[in-house]
Order: C-alpha cells, then structure tokens, then sequence
C-alpha cells in the first residue's frame, strides 16, 4: 500500500511523477492548505525546498513521520535535531548541485573582477565610449582562496586552476587535491580572492567578522555563495566603505528576499544574484529526482543512498 508523503513546495515534474507512482502527494504550499493537511491524513514523509519550514511544531502535528527530506543540500530549514530525537531520516541531496554553484562562483569572480555588470549596462544607455574609462582584470596569476572543501569547494579548485590562478584553501583537514593547504589567516593574508564553501553550523556562524577581514588583503575580493550567516555583514559594509575590500559578490543574503534599501545589495562595490546559484534546470531536476527516490526508498523499505541520510550517525547512536 503507498504511503503519504506532504510537499511542502512545488518540486521539478519529472520528480513529481515518480512520487506519484509511488506514494500518495499531498500538498501544502500555504499556510491554510497545511491546516487542512494536518486535521485530514496521516503523513510518513515530508519534502521541501527552501522555504517551507519543516520544525518542531510541524513535527508535532505529524507524528507518524518516517522520514523528512529538502530538495538540497543546506538544510537550513529543518529541524535536523528534532527530527533525530524522534528517529526520522533527515534527506538531503549532497554533490547535486556542486558543478553548477562552483561554475557560478566563478562567475561572480570574472563579473566583479571584469566589471561586467558595469559595462553590459553602460552599452544599453547608449554609452558605448565607456570603454575609454574601463578598469578590469583578470583571474590568471591571482591567488584565490577557498574556505570549505566540501564537493563544491573542491570543484572550484579545479575551475580556478584552469583559468590559471594559484589555489591555496583552509578546511579542517588536507584533502587530496592540487590546492595547497593553509592556515585560516595564512588564507586571508595572501588570498586576491576569498571564497566561501562551508555549511552554516554554530562553528562558523559570523566566521568571517572584522578581525578576519582586517586579515584580508588590501582590494581582495570576497565571495559568498554558501551561507550569508558566515559574514558579520555590518562588518562587511565597513570594509567595503574602508576601501579594504574592492568588491563583494554573493548569491545569499541574511534576509531574503531582501528588504527595498538592503545596503548591501545597495552597495556599489557589490553584486548579488538572488540565490540562484544551483538553479539550472538540469541541477533542479537532479536534485528534486534524487531526493524523491531517497524517500520512497524508504517509506518502502528499501535502502536509500546512504550519503543522502544527514543524520545516518546521530539514528545509529540512538538505537545502539
């Protein structure tokens, strides 16, 4: 017999077809269709993207969950330790979305460094001469720095190097790769460009403040496409107004959307997209696909993709 599986948001079709085969979709994509949810079925498994929060309270009204799950990889949005104390499955997609996130990130380095954004809009007022007051540079031959080397941190190594520059990062512990190895600060101090790839946890929480970007080069640039909360951003905004950084490109922000006078996408040193980073179609649908399969594998039974299971230590320590 299917069981009962609640979206929380809309997913890619190809994933919702094979949810549909396999299990019976509910949806509560507001708050008055959760209500509805809540006093009429009996859920197993719950998915979401980014937005639709799955916490404590929601847990509460669904107390025959089996497994909760985000189309993803960040699992800012759920309750991962409520999940645990009460042996649901946490799913998430890791290394889904690596290659399109690191290809964006360079992105973000060559328009910041190239002052693309400036130029295409120049060319569209009609200011074709702008091209005679143009600074730009280039990525061959600087240093970049990259903080976290997770599937997409490493990725990023290998897309830095080809466009020839030199790659040093920090993680807690060497990995096998072509980057070298350093110190946090030994990182600040030498980087051109700085690039953060860690997960959003108590330990780096506000990791990059004043005393870390007082560390940075004088013109470095700082890039962010991981987590907005690993940058004290009124901290940010002072070296940015310092002259201390050259620039600021992100696809996070503490608030989003953000409020109409954000100062920093106000900024003039900054460029931010609207997290957008892993939105290719291709990346959208892997994601969705794979997370989907992990938990009809589950609601069924059957062994899911052990790296999907976040929380796979935490289950196995509780019912030791």
């Amino acid at each position: 017999m299917k069981k009962n599986v609640l979206l929380l948001e809309t997913i890619a079709e190809a994933a919702l077809e094979y949810l549909s085969d396999h299990a019976n979709v509910y949806t509560a994509y507001d708050e008055a269709s959760l209500i509805e949810a809540k006093g009429s079925v009996e859920i197993h498994g719950i998915i979401t993207r980014g937005k639709g929060q799955i916490n404590k309270a929601l847990l509460e009204s669904f107390p025959s969950v089996e497994v909760v799950a985000r189309c993803g990889v960040g699992l800012d949005n759920v309750s991962v330790d409520e999940a645990t104390a009460r042996n649901i499955m946490v799913i998430n997609a890791p290394g889904s979305n690596a290659s399109t996130i690191a290809e964006h990130t360079l992105s973000l380095m060559l328009m910041a460094m190239r002052n693309m954004y400036e130029s295409a809009w120049q060319v569209k007022q009609g200011n074709w001469n702008w091209r005679n007051q143009y600074s730009g540079d280039e990525l061959s031959g600087k240093t970049l720095g990259i903080i976290g080397m997770g599937n997409i941190g490493q990725r990023v190594v290998k897309l830095g190097q080809a466009f020839g520059m030199n790659v040093i990062y920090w993680s807690r512990s060497a990995k096998d790769s072509d980057g070298v190895h350093v110190t946090i600060e030994e990182l600040l101090q030498q980087s051109d460009i700085v690039s953060l790839h860690l997960p959003l946890t108590p330990e780096t929480d506000q990791l990059i403040g004043a005393e870390q970007l007082n560390l940075m080069k004088p013109g470095s640039l700082l890039i962010n496409t991981a987590r907005a909360a690993l940058i004290d951003h009124h901290a940010l905004l002072k070296a940015l107004d310092d002259n201390k950084l050259s620039g600021f490109a992100a696809d996070v922000l503490p608030e989003e959307p953000p409020i109409a006078d954000d100062p920093v996408v106000a900024h003039a040193k900054t460029i931010i997209t609207p997290h957008s980073g892993s939105l290719t179609a291709a990346t959208y649908q892997r994601m969705c696909l794979l997370t989907v399969q992990n938990v009809v594998a589950i609601l069924n039974g059957a062994e899911p993709d052990p790296k999907s299971i976040f929380n796979r230590e935490d289950l196995q320590k509780n019912n030791s």
